[in-house]
């Protein structure tokens, strides 16, 4: 049974369930009841739940869903809150938060062992109920590991030259069907 969402904001540290409300929500997203420790990060912000779980509702791709945490990365960088050594760095940030939320997006089906061992095990995390305080010593050595890295992966320079290295690894058949799927299912401005 998922939990709720509480209280949260960016000054907010502490999160948990409303346990009377547990048995009657029936979003899919299984949201961890779990103590925030002072220096854990990992946790996304209200709104890129809301965003990706109204995602969900309207029928769109878990990768459409993971699409929000990974903006939300994005904007964290931009605003100074941390850095990445990479575009690719960031966007791994975001897709772990989003499978650690509950978005079920499976490991990638090609890459290094150690990217899926760790995707499945994010996954495990947003399906699992509970589970322990993080450990405050790790939370604070990541975090003071990414506030060392520059700011530039978020830029546009860098965000375009990622998408046109990762566009020309795929097949043009593959962008073509893509690009027209795109289309066929873009939303219609009013």
């Amino acid at each position: 049974m998922p939990c709720l969402w509480r209280s949260l904001s960016a000054k907010s540290l502490s999160w948990g369930c409303n346990s009377d409300r547990c048995a009657s929500d029936t979003v899919s997203f299984t949201s961890k009841c779990v103590l925030r420790g002072e220096n854990n990060f990992a946790m996304p912000e209200e709104d890129a739940i809301e965003r990706a779980r109204e995602d969900e509702r309207e029928g769109l791709s878990p990768s459409t869903q993971a699409g929000e945490f990974v903006r939300e990365e994005m904007e964290h960088i931009r605003e100074g809150e941390h850095g990445a050594r990479s575009p690719e760095q960031a966007i791994a940030i975001g897709l772990s938060k989003a499978r650690q939320a509950g978005v079920k997006l499976p490991p990638p089906k090609r890459g290094k062992v150690r990217t899926k061992r760790q995707a499945k095990r994010d996954l495990a995390k947003g399906r699992t109920r509970g589970r322990k305080k993080p450990s405050r010593k790790r939370s604070r050595a990541t975090r003071g590991a990414l506030k060392r890295e520059s700011r530039r992966a978020a830029s546009k320079k860098a965000l375009s030259r990622q998408a046109k290295r990762a566009a020309s690894r795929r097949s043009a058949r593959s962008r073509s069907t893509a690009a027209k799927k795109a289309a066929r299912t873009r939303k219609r401005r009013r």
